[in-house]
């Protein structure tokens, strides 16, 4: 996000500048430090959530997810869009009109696009690991009809990854935008991996009764974003009417917090943001150990230039981890912070246009235009 007035004491520099910056958030939870949050006030019941912008439809009730339909032509290409499940719902994917990824794809010629919509956690949801979410994706590709084309929003991104690496032949292109993916390289969140003690977010799940509870999430961090914040997210101007209306809305989709599985949080922080497996080459999913060399379909990489959560440098270079061939890898920098990637007018405006485009040229016009 936009830089801020003051910074959390004894804590790293814009560490929370974005929401999505769960798993290190969660351990200044732990520790009872005051860490700056993008939250305003307490927590809003969990059935008043903000209605969708595409319409659609509920294809499948999964344990994971609604997987939602939001085709408008039974034919064509199908696109899967693989939101974050990091404290805040899937609505970062359909925000609002100028700023939903599912609407620029559709306006870009992707008629069949689906959307994973994450379900909070119940308890009985507390020993859900990735595996389970990885399955149930599996489900929802199965669902779809392979090969599907995946769109991956940061976190969402690095599971998109894992599951093209272990169902090599299930996916056709894949897009992994604002991914996180190798925490070796410097960044505000490979540095919290690095030093934040294990045992805080043990703590922390246990606190919540195996499951990390979003609602103290809030009820703790309770300094709210700026104007200015909320507007160098959505890359618009708020002043008028209509930009009243977006920073409500804003407002309440950064007040409906999901309760996250305590396995699946812990293998997230241990497994991937302390141990680096998935860039290392040891992560296991669904009884394999997956290589990312394995996944040799063509990539289009979106970093945001000015995204302090995940570094463009690190966003990139997940190239170089695949097998892919240079060739059919496609890249786009954008002047975006973290959020600006998915919800920024201006990155609708340019970026998503492009990638919609990536997605329906075919495979000798790719290679043309990555040449």
């Amino acid at each position: 996000m936009a830089k801020k007035t003051g910074k959390p004491p004894g804590g790293p520099d814009h560490v929370q500048d974005d929401p999505l910056l769960w798993p290190f958030a969660a351990a200044r939870l732990a520790m009872d430090a005051c860490f700056w949050w993008m939250e305003r006030g307490p927590a809003e019941p969990a059935d008043s959530s903000l209605p969708w912008t595409t319409p659609s439809t509920v294809a499948l009730e999964l344990a994971t997810m609604r997987l939602r339909n939001c085709t408008t032509d039974r034919s064509g290409q199908p696109a899967l869009v693989c939101a974050p499940y990091a404290l805040h719902r899937a609505l970062i994917a359909d925000f609002a009109p100028g700023h939903s990824v599912v609407q620029s794809l559709q306006r870009g010629g992707i008629d069949r696009v689906y959307l994973t919509d994450w379900r909070s956690a119940t308890s009985d949801m507390r020993y859900l690991s990735i595996d389970s979410y990885l399955s149930d994706l599996n489900v929802a590709v199965d669902e779809i009809g392979a090969p599907v084309d995946l769109v991956g929003l940061c976190q969402g991104g690095w599971l998109s990854l894992l599951y093209a690496a272990r169902f090599p032949a299930k996916v056709r292109r894949l897009v992994l935008a604002g991914a996180p993916v190798d925490l070796s390289i410097d960044s505000a969140m490979s540095r919290l991996a690095r030093n934040a003690p294990g045992m805080v977010y043990d703590q922390l799940v246990a606190r919540g009764g195996g499951n990390v509870s979003g609602k103290e999430m809030l009820r703790v961090w309770s300094k709210a974003p700026s104007r200015e914040d909320i507007a160098a997210a959505l890359q618009k101007e708020l002043s008028d009417e209509e930009g009243a209306a977006l920073l409500a809305r804003f407002d309440q989709w950064n007040v409906e917090p999901l309760d996250l599985p305590g396995t699946y949080y812990l293998e997230i922080v241990n497994w991937i943001f302390r141990e680096n497996r998935i860039a290392g080459g040891n992560f296991v999913a669904l009884g394999r150990k997956v290589r990312l060399k394995d996944v040799k379909v063509p990539i289009f990489l979106l970093a945001g230039l000015d995204d302090e959560v995940v570094p463009a440098t690190q966003a990139l270079a997940t190239a170089r981890l695949v097998g892919t061939p240079p060739a059919f890898i496609a890249a786009a920098s954008e002047p975006s912070n973290h959020l600006g990637l998915f919800m920024g007018a201006r990155t609708h405006a340019h970026a998503w246009p492009r990638i919609a485009e990536w997605l329906r040229g075919d495979l000798a016009g790719v290679l043309a235009r990555s040449a």
